[in-house]
């Protein structure tokens, strides 16, 4: 029996070519609207020379990046996507399942001023991820997660668990996708969990619509503990 797990990745290999054919259509009006300009906007303003895409898609953000001379590479679970994001000029896009990155069976470089994750945290269990990103970042590097905002997508059952994206209102044949939502409070403890600090919180949203279309976190590294003894002995 497939867990949910299993099945948020068996769905994008069944959608990735519908997926691929909305966001380059410009199909996706939130997207068009709120949601691309933000995760760009939070990206560029850490000014980054080296930059992650996890769960990378079919590649605009790394193509918007390359633009603006940043070296960026990409990793993504899905072959088509991952196929489709080099063929629009992407070279360094990696194919890695998330259990791979988080295990390290992959190589996919290191030493990343800056790791993003837009719209693609949808497991439960995202703290070994996290750590195992953790690890590929500089001295003191940025996390930045763009999210569905749980308030908005709660329904009125705001509590972590998992839920059903059915794509309505898309075009095309699409497999329903399961993903996990996640309370404030849980993004925040798997952050911390994963050796990240919150350093900045942004709800992205159209002067029109009166909720927020996503939630945009930025995420620091934690101090070493003997930095945090040091600091703490400093201000004594």
């Amino acid at each position: 029996m497939l867990t949910p797990e299993s099945t948020v990745l068996q769905s994008w290999h069944h959608n990735a070519r519908s997926w691929i054919e909305a966001v380059r259509t410009g199909s996706i009006e939130s997207r068009l609207q709120v949601t691309d300009q933000a995760i760009l906007l939070a990206v560029l303003s850490r000014q980054p020379e080296h930059v992650l895409d996890l769960g990378c898609g079919e590649g605009w953000l790394l193509r918007a990046l390359a633009d603006r001379a940043i070296q960026a590479v990409g990793v993504d679970g899905d072959a088509a996507l991952v196929e489709a994001a080099r063929a629009a000029g992407s070279s360094r896009v990696h194919l890695a399942s998330y259990e791979e990155l988080a295990e390290a069976k992959v190589d996919i470089g290191n030493n990343y001023d800056l790791i993003c994750a837009n719209f693609a945290l949808l497991h439960q269990d995202i703290i070994p991820l996290l750590a195992a990103m953790n690890a590929l970042l500089v001295p003191g590097g940025t996390l930045v997660i763009q999210t569905v905002h749980p308030w908005t997508a709660s329904v009125g059952d705001y509590q972590d668990g998992w839920r059903e994206e059915t794509f309505a209102g898309f075009k095309g044949q699409w497999q329903p996708m399961p993903w996990y939502l996640r309370t404030l409070s849980s993004w925040f403890n798997a952050l911390d969990m994963a050796g990240f600090r919150l350093a900045g919180l942004q709800e992205p949203q159209h002067p029109q619509s009166p909720m927020p279309q996503s939630l945009l976190l930025v995420a620091e590294q934690n101090p070493p503990i003997t930095a945090k003894v040091v600091a703490a002995l400093g201000a004594d």
